[in-house]
């Protein structure tokens, strides 16, 4: 067998939906509910509301998440749907114009008007539905919106994240929350980075440092806040 038929390569794009998907729930999932914590913690020494609000703030954020991202990828699902409609009956009430199109598309990538013509002419007679609708709107198997996997996905990730401060909260001593979860939370935000940029295929640098900065500016504020509110009730 030759090489060309047992070559296989992978690309982060087939993996790009829920690769973003599981990067968001499980980043807002640390931030979110490490800075409740902070907040929390700053405002009230009681280690059961800690947890407690850490608790509740990782289920209303999980269904949050998942509700937010099946409505949002639900969207983009009914965009693709009358798209494909629309293509499917100009494909069906025009078919030549619908070619000509395809010619175009491939004349302004590179091709000349008849090598042009024989690739769209092969193409349609084999799928004209597909390949107008990859080559016209971008639409694509590895790039179709996913509802209800965003959705699930978004939820478990969010959770996955989360509740790793709440354990750190409950498993440390009082005196020690607030810095024990910072630090947690850190750490566990440099792995999610290092993790999404290695899976993704990207530098680890950057991402690694985005979601440091930005976590921490965020826990900062709101132990910020709870500390403001906390010293005025």
């Amino acid at each position: 067998m030759s090489r060309l038929k047992t070559h296989s390569e992978r690309h982060a794009t087939g993996r790009i939906g829920w690769l973003r998907a599981a990067v968001l729930g499980a980043n807002d999932g640390i931030v979110s509910v490490s800075s409740l914590l902070v907040g929390v913690a700053a405002a009230s020494p009681d280690k059961n509301a800690i947890v407690l609000a850490g608790l509740a703030g990782l289920v209303a954020g999980a269904l949050s998440m998942a509700a937010g991202e099946y409505v949002s990828v639900s969207s983009q699902s009914d965009s693709e749907g009358a798209d494909m409609a629309r293509e499917r009956q100009e494909l069906a009430d025009n078919p030549e114009a619908e070619r000509q199109e395809l010619i175009d598309i491939y004349v302004d990538r590179g091709l000349d008007t008849e090598l042009a013509g024989k690739v769209a002419e092969q193409l349609m007679a084999k799928d004209p539905l597909g390949t107008h609708l990859r080559d016209e709107l971008g639409i694509s198997e590895l790039t179709t919106a996913r509802p209800i996997q965003a959705a699930l996905t978004s939820a478990a990730t969010f959770s996955c994240g989360a509740v790793v401060p709440v354990l750190a909260a409950w498993l440390l001593p009082s005196g020690a929350v607030v810095p024990g979860t910072v630090i947690v939370s850190l750490i566990l935000l440099v792995v999610l980075g290092v993790l999404g940029a290695i899976v993704g295929g990207a530098g680890v640098l950057r991402p690694s440092l985005r979601v440091v900065i930005w976590g921490a500016a965020a826990m900062a504020i709101t132990a910020g806040v709870g500390h403001l509110f906390g010293a005025s009730a």
